[in-house]
């Protein structure tokens, strides 16, 4: 995890796969001799946009479990753009949203 300087437009966080990685995963699964990139576990890298105005929200937030609720929401707001989050997570997420608006 990493803190980058992006436009303050951009999302609070983002999570990526490693390219590299990604292409030989992508390969292995077509069988092009890199059969043991395909049973590595995936990796990812995540973001923090210090620009954004959430970050600044989360961190000047007291309350710890305000704080940790905005933290879990940017987060998974950052897998479900890369499609990652899923059943009991992606039901935490809806329900968290609706209570947060």
């Amino acid at each position: 995890m990493e803190i980058v300087a992006l436009n303050p437009e951009e999302l609070p966080v983002t999570v990526t796969m490693d390219e590299f990685m990604r292409r030989m995963k992508d390969m292995a699964a077509m069988g092009g001799g890199m059969g043991f990139y395909g049973s590595m576990p995936d990796s990812y890298k995540v973001a923090i946009n210090g620009n954004h105005k959430l970050v600044s929200r989360i961190l000047q937030t007291e309350d710890a479990d305000a704080q940790a609720k905005l933290a879990k929401q940017a987060v998974d707001l950052a897998l479900l753009a890369q499609g990652m989050l899923t059943g009991a997570d992606l039901t935490a997420f809806v329900s968290r949203s609706v209570e947060l608006i």
